[in-house]
C-alpha cells in the first residue's frame, strides 16, 4: 500500500492517527514501517520501508499534514534554552509556587539507591526502544539513552561518571543494553566496555578524573534469537549495515572475520532490527522489566515507594510542627484577593 494521490495520502494519514491512538506512544518513521508490515495490518513489505519513511517525513510531516512531533525524535535530541513568557501575572506566579510548597514532597528526589546493591543504567540502539522502555525505566529510576549506533565521547563520559559515583559509595554498576540482532549488534556489548575504557584517562573541568570500567557489569538483554522467534518479530533478509555495505558479501572487508562467519553459519543472511519491538510493546516492556528486576529484585518498587512515603512523612510533620500550612494558605487567600 503506497499512497500516491492526494486522497490516498489523507486516508493514509487518518490510518496512522488511528493506530497511534491505539498503541498509545509515538514511534519513529522507521518504527511505523514495522507496524504497517506486521499483523494485523500487513499493508507493506520490507522493500517498501524506505518509501513509507519518505512519505511520512516529506509528504506528511514536512508540509504540515501531520504534526512534526507525530513521530518520535529520530536523534533523541532536543533544543535547550528555549524560553516561553509566562501567561500568568507575577502575583499569580507567586501563588503557583505557594501551591507547590503545599505538595513539595512530591517533587523531592530521595536517594533511591541508598542501601541498594546495584546501580543500573540502560543504553538502547534506537529511539523507538527508548520510547518503549522509558516508562519502565522511570518507575525504577533508571537513566536510559538512545545510542543510535556508536556513542559520542561526551555521552559515554556522562554515564561513566554516574557509574563512578555509584561505585564510590559501594554500589555495583550494571549497564543494560538492548539493540539490533545482527553481527555488529551482537558484538556491540563488547565494544561498550572498550569505549568506556578508552575514556579512563579523561578529566573534567572541575579536575575530576575518568572512570575505570573494570568492575562494570555489562549485559546485553536483547534482541536475542529466542526472544525474536518466540514473539514472531520481523526478520530483514540482508546484512546491509548503516554504511550501505553488505556484511554477507565477500567484498566486505569484515566478511571473513570470525564474528561475521559465525553469525552467517548460525543465523544466515538476515537480521532483526530493534525497531521491530514496537509491534509487540507488551512483550518489549516485560523484557525490560525482567532485565531490571534480575538485579533489583521483584520488590524494588515497594522499596522505592517506602522511600517516597518517608519523605512525605518528614515534610508533613515539619509543616504541622511549624504551622507552615496555615501561613501558606493565608498567603494564597491574599493572592486570590489580589487577583
Amino acid at each position: 500500500m503506497i499512497p500516491k494521490t492526494e486522497t490516498e495520502i489523507i486516508e493514509f494519514k487518518n490510518l496512522l492517527l488511528k493506530i497511534q491512538k491505539d498503541i498509545g506512544f509515538p514511534v519513529s518513521a522507521r518504527g511505523w514501517c514495522y507496524i504497517l508490515e506486521q499483523p494485523p495490518y500487513q499493508l507493506i513489505t520490507k522493500a517498501q520501508f524506505d518509501t513509507i519513511e519518505n512519505i511520512i517525513n516529506n509528504k506528511l510531516r514536512r508540509i504540515g499534514v501531520i504534526p512534526i512531533d507525530f513521530v518520535a525524535d529520530e536523534e533523541g535530541r532536543k533544543f535547550s534554552g528555549v524560553e516561553t513568557p509566562d501567561k500568568e501575572s507575577p502575583i499569580e506566579n507567586v501563588g503557583r509556587y505557594l501551591q507547590g510548597a503545599l505538595v513539595a514532597e512530591k517533587y523531592y528526589t530521595p536517594d533511591w539507591w541508598k542501601n541498594e546493591k546495584y546501580y543500573i543504567q540502560m543504553v538502547v540502539e534506537k529511539i523507538d526502544l527508548k520510547t518503549l522502555f522509558e516508562p519502565v525505566c522511570k518507575e525504577y529510576h533508571i537513566p536510559i539513552c538512545s545510542s543510535k549506533g556508536w556513542q559520542s565521547m561526551l555521552m559515554r563520559a556522562e554515564y561513566a561518571r554516574r557509574f563512578k559515583e555509584a561505585e564510590e559509595i559501594g554500589l555495583k554498576s550494571v549497564l543494560l543494553y538492548c539493540g539490533d540482532h545482527d553481527p555488529d549488534g551482537l558484538r556491540i556489548s563488547d565494544f561498550l566496555r572498550k569505549n568506556l575504557h578508552d575514556l579512563k584517562r579523561i578529566i573534567w573541568k572541575n579536575g575530576e578524573i575518568g572512570y575505570d570500567p573494570a568492575n562494570l557489569k555489562i549485559e546485553r538483554f536483547g534482541l536475542n534469537y529466542d526472544f525474536i522467534i518466540k514473539n514472531n518479530l520481523s526478520w530483514i533478509d540482508n546484512l546491509i549495515t548503516g554504511s550501505g555495505k553488505n556484511l554477507a558479501s565477500t567484498s566486505h572487508r569484515n566478511h571473513y572475520m570470525k564474528y561475521v562467519q559465525d553469525y552467517l553459519k548460525e543465523i544466515g543472511e538476515r537480521k532483526c532490527e530493534s525497531n521491530a519491538l514496537v509491534t509487540n510493546p507488551l512483550a518489549g516492556r516485560e523484557l525490560c522489566t525482567e532485565s531490571i528486576e534480575k538485579y533489583l529484585g521483584e520488590f524494588a518498587l515497594k522499596r522505592f515507594a517506602k522511600r517516597r512515603e518517608e519523605v512525605v512523612k518528614i515534610v508533613g510533620d515539619f509543616r504541622k510542627k511549624t504551622g507552615l500550612d496555615k501561613s501558606i494558605r493565608r498567603a494564597l487567600e491574599l493572592v486570590d484577593n489580589e487577583g
